[in-house]
């Protein structure tokens, strides 16, 4: 017997492959990422455990696959999303009218 699993994964920023492939009944996550289909492509760098999700919910390497899973491969955060948004603002600046406060109420506070 086999199953249908799609990967997506992201090998670089704002680009996303998704490939389905075609594995036994009973393979894991560290298991399915041995086949041949998914060496060919380029795997995102410093995969790790914690890496995989299953339809968004986290998964280990060692979840086993069911069919019509739709498999994510996470890579790793280079930037802290709360600094990047704090360096944002502060690029941008609470009295300008841009991003956030292109649409401020007449007499509102700034940021409001």
């Amino acid at each position: 017997m086999t199953l249908s699993v799609l990967f997506v994964f992201s090998p670089h920023p704002r680009e996303v492959v998704e490939l389905q492939v075609t594995l036994e009944v009973g393979t894991t996550i560290a298991q399915a990422l041995k086949s041949p289909e998914l060496l060919a492509q380029p795997m995102p760098r410093g995969l790790n455990a914690d890496g995989f999700g299953i339809w968004g919910k986290k998964v280990g390497s060692s979840h086993v696959l069911q069919d019509q899973d739709r498999l994510e491969i996470y890579r790793p955060l280079t930037v802290d999303p709360k600094v990047a948004r704090r360096e944002r603002f502060a690029k941008q600046g609470s009295k300008k009218a841009a991003g956030l406060f292109a649409r401020r109420r007449t007499g509102a506070k700034a940021g409001y």
